[in-house]
């Protein structure tokens, strides 16, 4: 059984909203039996003493049962059934006319404070259940028909006109106030619950956007191209077929259509998969922030230290973690902390008040296997666990590149120091330029006909050199 702390904010406001409308029911019938047994009624009246106890013990167990079906009708979890219903409002009027029977005999003083639960309390454990199942206009008729009936029967017994205007007013507040309090918490508790309803289709609604908008580009990208495509196609066909020479110049521009249409569902896909490490910090620390989550962030710059694919990876973990600790659980404080350790880069989401059982590892989500996937192919790995104090902690590593030596300067320019020996492609010692072991410097001439990757050109910070060849698109 889960404790205080391991419940979801919704789970605690349920236990508080139905555990007060059982607090007003046990307290009212505990008032009744108290009064029912007092020393007037057991001395002079002990027949109607001895069934008050054995009705009002068995209304009290009746009824509880009969408000938490009222409770589930109310939140459209369930349905009262007639019999229990019936049920509830006999046991209720035996109790009622018990304390009747009781005032109207004249065994209490007439000027007793308690004549008033001796009348009314009786019949409190089927109003609390009723004023849930009919709307609040029926709620006032039926208990102000109620009290009226009772006054009036009190007044047949002679009592007085101060004790019965004091009368209907006390119990008139006390079954108005508990009907109240009741149907309050029920409507808080239905608020919560259709909030929480309303976030998850907002998740839904944001997901199928997405998806949307990820075929729509598709669809953009790729619709023109293959209808161009198929036409070509046609024409070359037909070309062919009279042995025209023409043929041959549709089916290049086809194969340079498909080219064109591969790159650009590239495009599309890389902007849909990849993750921006800084952005997904700050949108993590936002979305969080807008749930109610004190949310720091504690992130050293690492850029430098880690290739663009390793970045993505790690921003495919704080996107991960940060869908984690908005579903599972219910967190209050989370701390995303990135920094380098012993030439590691470590990433940390830690988050309080975790739901453990839902985050295990091996609990059957494909969300923490993706995020080893994608780590295991940068070299780095994931793990993820409870920790002591409730806590759940997400831990990736991914190896930092060592920086490499300053660069040499450049033939006919000055250098402020010694300059490290540089290495050739070859692995040999070059004539003092600094050559990364990749290739060619920028700016040296290309041999006719060869293509160059400018992501395998380097300078001295490990960085890649143009925004050509960081697409792969570098021609020289």
């Amino acid at each position: 059984m889960k404790g205080w702390s391991g419940r979801g904010k919704l789970a605690k406001i349920n236990i508080y909203s139905r555990g007060t409308v059982y607090f007003v029911h046990w307290v009212n019938v505990a008032f009744f039996l108290l009064l029912i047994v007092i020393d007037p009624i057991r001395e002079k009246a002990p027949a109607i003493a001895v069934a008050g106890v054995l009705t009002g013990t068995v209304s009290a167990f009746v009824g509880a049962r009969l408000l938490r079906r009222a409770m589930d009708a109310y939140l459209g979890q369930g349905e009262v059934r007639r019999a229990l219903l019936v049920a509830g409002g006999a046991l209720a009027a035996v109790n009622s006319g018990l304390g009747l029977t009781v005032a109207m005999t004249g065994v209490v003083d007439q000027r007793d404070e308690g004549l008033v639960y001796l009348v009314a309390g009786g019949l409190i454990p089927f109003l609390l259940a009723h004023c849930l199942l009919v709307p609040v206009r029926t709620t006032i008729r039926v208990q102000g028909a109620l009290l009226t009936g009772i006054t009036g029967l009190l007044a047949l017994a002679g009592l007085p006109g101060s004790t019965l205007v004091g009368v209907f007013l006390a119990a008139a507040f006390m079954t108005g106030w508990m009907a109240f309090s009741v149907v309050a918490s029920m409507w808080g508790l239905k608020v919560v619950g259709e909030l929480r309803d309303a976030r998850d289709v907002r998740a839904r609604l944001a997901v199928a956007e997405e998806r949307l908008r990820f075929g729509r580009d598709l669809h953009d990208v790729l619709g023109r191209n293959l209808a161009v495509v198929a036409l070509k196609s046609e024409l070359a066909v037909q070309l062919a077929r009279r042995g025209r020479a023409e043929a041959v110049d549709q089916m290049v521009a086809v194969q340079q259509i498909a080219q064109d249409s591969q790159r650009e569902v590239r495009e599309v896909v890389r902007g849909y998969r990849e993750a921006d490490l800084r952005v997904e910090l700050e949108g993590a620390r936002s979305v969080l922030g807008a749930a109610g989550i004190n949310c720091t962030v504690i992130a050293d710059e690492v850029d430098e230290l880690l290739p663009a694919p390793a970045r993505s990876a790690l921003g495919w973990v704080v996107r991960e973690a940060t869908t984690n600790v908005l579903r599972h659980g219910d967190p209050r404080r989370c701390t995303i902390s990135l920094g380098v350790v012993d030439g590691t880069v470590v990433l940390v989401v830690e988050n309080d008040h975790a739901d453990a059982p839902s985050l295990r590892p091996d609990s059957g989500g494909s969300g923490l296997a993706g995020l080893r996937e994608r780590l295991a192919a940068v070299g780095g790995n994931l793990e993820a666990g409870p920790v002591r104090g409730g806590r759940f902690r997400v831990t990736a590593r991914v190896p930092a590149e060592a920086p490499e030596a300053p660069k040499a300067p450049v033939r006919g320019s000055r250098s402020a120091g010694p300059v490290p020996e540089p290495r050739c492609a070859g692995g040999d010692a070059g004539d003092g330029d600094a050559v990364a072991d990749e290739g060619p410097r920028p700016g040296d001439p290309v041999p006719d006909g060869e293509v160059r990757n400018e992501d395998a050109v380097l300078d001295g910070a490990s960085r890649p050199v143009g925004v050509a060849g960081a697409r792969g698109e570098g021609v020289a």
